[in-house]
């Protein structure tokens, strides 16, 4: 009888800690993704390159937290700059992985209403800095044939923010 009970909770013993290995292991990967972006992002500009850029704006809007798709965990907020070869951002957006920048050819506020209009979307870079962030524009886009820019999580299919350009 002492030998059954022995075998039983050797058993849930050894299915208990390879439960909790596991645990740790998917808890452990899942912070990685989330915080590897975090700790390996790029500097933003400082305060002289934003105004080294400001003679070449051409249109310009403003991210704000509020947005139907934002939450406190996908947002952002500044304004958005674009000229004919570069966008960038005076402000923040939230911390996290694989962001990209689109024009969009309609304001989207959410996720439902870019993935509507994504297949007409341009991807213009990746995002690697979430403070005053600036990125090229391939030579082949028309930015002014876009009234609107997204920043959008690939990995995890969220909404970031977005603003209409004027």
């Amino acid at each position: 009888m002492l030998k059954a009970s022995l075998d039983f909770a050797r058993r849930h013993i050894v299915l208990f800690g390879a439960t909790k290995f596991a645990a740790g292991l998917i808890i452990g990967f899942g912070l990685g993704v989330y915080f590897l972006p975090i700790l390996t992002a790029e500097e933003g500009l400082d305060e002289a390159a934003l105004a080294s850029l400001q003679t070449s704006i051409e249109r310009s809007g403003t991210f704000q937290r509020d947005l139907p798709g934002s939450d406190a965990f996908h947002w952002g907020e500044g304004t958005i700059m674009v000229s004919r070869d570069r966008i960038w951002l005076d402000g923040a957006i939230a911390p996290g992985p694989d962001y990209r920048l689109y024009l969009i050819p309609s304001f989207a506020d959410d996720e439902a209403s870019f993935l509507a209009i994504k297949d007409r979307a341009v991807q213009i870079a990746e995002i690697n800095a979430f403070n005053n962030f600036s990125v090229m524009v391939p030579a082949h886009v028309d930015v002014s044939a876009f009234p609107a820019v997204l920043i959008w999580c690939e990995a995890f299919g969220e909404f970031i923010t977005a603003a209409e350009l004027s």
